[in-house]
């Protein structure tokens, strides 16, 4: 039986003069049709055009064809899709689907300046690397790699892009603290076995706001699961005590993130803060009483 369409065309956000189209007949064909929508929530929220500003670019933009913006897009709609090698952009970048996700005026490349370049309209897996291995002392005297994370401003930018999505202060959050393990698989520089997850791994921090990521904080596996959480807990509160100055925080994570230094930082500086540990609750009031009660549904 065929496929019965109330609509044989759908319009999307245009690129420039060209029209973006969704159709059922003819033409190139792609299975990653759906990453288009993926564009329509970039255009609507400037996300990724506002992570590319976390980036200090010191290369000569006259000499220069793909921006930074253009490869943070590149990488992140790609991981999106699924492909998570560096190596698949070696076929990605003659993909005008991609292109169009990325911003390209010129989706098809046969407008590149290097003949060897033409037909392939993003960046190779080798200008992606760069982007990714940059050194953070690099600069414009550097060699090669010369677009710099801050990763400071990174680490805001999924602050405040939680704040941007609610413009309406909510009155109480909670913020989930883990880690869990990401296998290695090589040689990689901070390698190390993890007995309780059997395998050589990292040992990431995360902090969740529901299912808003606020961290994601890399570290390796050969130290204790909350090292550094209260550092990194502090400058978020801070951050979201600026715009939300009323609101109540609840910290929450398993036993093992409740060190001595944390529970220091709820008593001494954040009032209306409380923490979440297995199944007791401990709340800072506004008097300043220290308060507990048992809790079966955590």
């Amino acid at each position: 039986m065929a496929t019965e369409c109330s609509s044989r065309r759908f319009g999307f956000q245009p690129l420039g003069s060209r029209e973006v189209t969704a159709r059922f007949d003819g033409g190139t064909i792609t299975s990653d049709a759906g990453a288009l929508l993926l564009r329509e929530v970039e255009a609507k929220t400037g996300l990724l055009a506002d992570l590319a500003r976390c980036f200090e670019d010191f290369r000569n933009p006259k000499l220069i064809e793909h921006t930074t913006e253009e490869l943070i897009k590149q990488r992140v709609f790609a991981l999106a899709l699924g492909y998570e090698d560096l190596n698949d952009h070696d076929q990605l970048r003659a993909d005008p689907l991609l292109a169009t996700l990325v911003g390209k005026r010129d989706v098809t490349g046969e407008n590149r300046q290097e003949l060897h370049d033409r037909g392939k309209p993003l960046a190779g897996k080798s200008t992606l690397n760069r982007l990714e291995l940059t050194p953070p002392r690099a600069n414009a005297k550097s060699r090669y790699k010369k677009v710099v994370a801050r990763e400071q401003k990174i680490a805001t930018w999924f602050v405040e892009a939680f704040l941007r999505l609610n413009p309406t202060p909510l009155e109480e959050i909670v913020l989930d603290l883990d880690a869990t393990d990401d296998p290695i698989h090589g040689h990689q520089a901070g390698r190390f076995f993890h007995g309780y997850y059997d395998s050589y791994c990292y040992l990431p921090l995360y902090i969740f706001c529901g299912e808003h990521l606020l961290l994601a904080k890399l570290r390796p596996a050969k130290i204790d699961a909350s090292a550094g959480s209260v550092k990194q807990v502090a400058w978020i509160v801070a951050y979201i005590r600026e715009r939300w100055p009323s609101v109540r925080i609840i910290l929450r994570g398993d036993s093992g993130f409740l060190p001595r230094e944390l529970d220091g930082l709820v008593r001494a500086k954040q009032r209306g803060l409380s923490v979440r540990a297995g199944q007791e609750q401990a709340t800072l009031e506004d008097s300043g009483r220290r308060t507990a009660r048992s809790r079966t549904d955590l």
